[in-house]
């Protein structure tokens, strides 16, 4: 099968789940050991199984805070001159601030929106499709950033929303209607400019992702919880992110360190 890796992957797992239902529904007409036979045939490559879903960070990917508070503040001056009536600074302070997918910050309800925290829905990637939301902790300033678009709206109202345009002559736009972000691309082109802006020319809006699961285990923050607070798993964080694991976790493991030498042994040797 060609194509990439991810996409092999989603399109094998369809067609063994299509498979399992068939052999289901015709059971009584198939071997008995049917069910086994596919998942052998169906079995993932190791090449596939090493390969991570989400982007392998490089090193040019992991910002500073200082760093990306420049991003932010690019996305700023961006939104300004390009009247996005500040729905770009918003969606890329919640990136920023949150390290989701923006297929996740996209599905943001007005009632995610909690005191010191957002309810992130899950990804909609692997099988499960449940529509559940886990807890991310968020400043002040970004609870206070997105206040005006939660007062007075819907609680089941997409949170961040954007102008939509339709041409109207050679060269010319005109604002349509207000809807919610539809795909990350529509971020990608403008992420551009305001990278330019920035001093960080090829950095991704994917290296927000990448320096928040970095400021966490850095903080020194259990794997386990850096990798829930970032919708993956445990393995994809220690394989893909082994070497900022080390160095978050120097100054805990400096402090075991013990000294088991004599004291007075330690000053003979001095004279």
């Amino acid at each position: 099968m060609v194509g990439k890796i991810a996409t092999r992957k989603r399109l094998s797992s369809d067609f063994r789940a299509a498979l399992n239902a068939a052999a289901i529904a015709s059971h009584r007409s198939l071997p008995a050991d049917i069910a086994s036979t596919i998942a052998r045939g169906l079995r993932p490559t190791e090449i596939e199984n090493a390969t991570p879903i989400e982007p392998v960070a490089r090193e040019n990917q992991i910002l500073t805070d200082q760093q990306v508070r420049a991003i932010v503040s690019a996305a700023g001056r961006v939104d300004a001159d390009q009247s996005w009536d500040g729905d770009l600074t918003r969606m890329i302070l919640v990136l920023a601030s949150t390290g989701a997918r923006f297929s996740q910050v996209a599905r943001l309800r007005v009632a995610d929106v909690q005191a010191s925290r957002l309810l992130m829905p899950a990804s909609r990637k692997g099988r499960s499709r449940e529509d559940t939301r886990t807890p991310v902790p968020v400043s002040k300033d970004l609870i206070e950033a997105l206040r005006p678009i939660v007062l007075g709206r819907a609680s089941d109202a997409m949170l961040l929303e954007r102008w939509f345009h339709v041409p109207k002559g050679r060269g010319k736009w005109e604002r349509d209607r207000r809807g919610a972000w539809r795909a990350a691309f529509e971020i990608t082109k403008v992420f551009h400019a305001v990278t330019a802006i920035a001093g960080l020319p090829g950095v991704t809006a994917y290296a927000l992702r990448h320096s928040s699961i970095v400021r966490g285990l850095r903080a020194g923050l259990p794997i386990r919880l850096v990798a829930s607070l970032h919708d993956t798993s445990t393995p994809m964080i220690e394989r893909f992110y082994s070497r900022y694991i080390a160095d978050g976790l120097e100054d805990l493991a400096a402090g075991a360190v013990v000294s088991f030498a004599d004291d007075s042994q330690i000053l003979d040797e001095k004279r």
